[in-house]
């Protein structure tokens, strides 16, 4: 009560001697909300994908959400994220700002103009890991600007979207190229000089071919994007795989070597295989015992992005195809009609063989898991 009437006598004083009042205090922005959008599986073994709005007022959060909906969407919706797309979690943040529109004091401190570039928008790091956290595991963040103008930003850290701005679901496959590829630009107008991207060389394709440097598994392949794969110059100097794609033109496609490079990262931080039981170390497991494998199964088993192959075999010879249930993700050992005391070891091999890697080091290094087990009968 004794509070009330000073803040009652303040304002009076401050009335009678002609002064204003002082301004209402804005609130302080604030996370009201967390969802998760896409659950593809455990986040042991998924890129979590996080997606936050800054300069949405309260009232304004039906919309946030309807753009990192879209967002999504359009991400999934290009290959190899379409096939690629169950390697994902995907989380959405409600985070209020206390006024509508970005700029100085804008929660996630997004702005325009980065490095001199006008149409490069970037955000505070620290202030997105303030309300993202630490995460888990795997991680992207994009950040959404509430703004109709036209801009985003990828590579390191997070990847920013205009999320008003006309074509934004065409801006964000092409930024996410950056981020989860590693890819640089293709167009004419890009900096040049900078050759250490995956889909841009100082050599021509006869260099490339004789090094066995950059795409050079991919020269004179047919390409989703039209023509042949080669090495096409560009104003900036340096060589591009394809005559066009999304890292040149927006509502392109991903050319092959861009394709690859994206899968290649996606593998460096997600298994095949989800898990196997019992657990596979090449310990003894009882006949009669039914073994099983999870693995992260592709979009669409028939599309060439992900050609995801479970092969079982018994003492190095193949497994009778009727002792496998649940798509071959099963073996049933009773079918074995071990006598007393046999051993016999089955191995299971999960391979993702999609064509658009053709790098069979890496395929075996991180594409591929192999289990065993010791199957003895009493």
């Amino acid at each position: 009560m004794r509070r009330h009437l000073s803040v009652f006598l303040l304002l009076l004083v401050l009335l009678l001697a002609g002064a204003a009042p002082p301004p209402a205090l804005a609130s302080e922005p604030r996370v009201v909300d967390e969802a998760t959008l896409v659950d593809n599986g455990p986040a042991a073994n998924r890129i979590t994908l996080v997606l936050i709005g800054d300069g949405y007022t309260a009232d304004e959060l039906p919309r946030f959400r309807a753009q990192a909906a879209d967002t999504w969407r359009a991400l999934s919706s290009v290959e190899p994220f379409r096939s690629y797309a169950p390697l994902f979690d995907v989380r959405r943040i409600d985070l209020v700002s206390p006024r509508s529109g970005i700029g100085a004091g804008s929660p996630l401190g997004m702005h325009f103009g980065c490095q001199g570039m006008p149409r490069l928008l970037c955000a505070d790091d620290d202030a997105v890991t303030r309300y993202t956290g630490t995460p888990d595991g795997p991680e992207y963040v994009i950040a959404l600007a509430d703004s109709d103008r036209y801009g985003g930003g990828g590579g390191t850290g997070v990847t920013t979207l205009a999320a008003g701005a006309t074509g934004a679901g065409l801006i964000i496959q092409h930024e996410m190229g950056h981020t989860v590829g590693g890819l640089g630009d293709e167009y004419d107008a890009a900096p040049g000089g900078d050759s250490d991207f995956p889909n841009l060389s100082s050599a021509d394709a006869d260099t490339l071919a004789a090094t066995h440097a950059k795409w050079w598994r991919w020269l004179g392949a047919e390409d989703p994007t039209g023509g042949l794969v080669g090495a096409y110059r560009s104003a900036n100097g340096l060589y591009r795989p394809t005559q066009d794609s999304i890292m040149r033109t927006l509502g392109a496609t991903y050319n092959l070597p861009s394709r690859e490079a994206i899968i290649e990262s996606l593998y460096r931080h997600v298994s095949p295989v989800d898990t196997v039981s019992p657990a596979a170390d090449g310990s003894a497991v009882d006949a009669g015992t039914t073994l099983r494998v999870a693995p992260v199964l592709p979009a669409d088993p028939e599309a060439d992005g992900s050609r995801l192959t479970v092969s079982w075999t018994v003492d190095g010879g193949p497994a009778p195809g009727s002792l496998l249930g649940e798509r071959g993700l099963a073996f049933d050992t009773r079918g074995l009609e071990l006598p007393s005391g046999a051993r016999v070891t089955v191995r299971v091999v999960v391979t993702d063989r999609t064509s658009w890697v053709r790098d069979d080091a890496f395929r075996r290094r991180r594409m591929s898991r192999t289990f065993s087990w010791v199957v003895t009968a009493k």
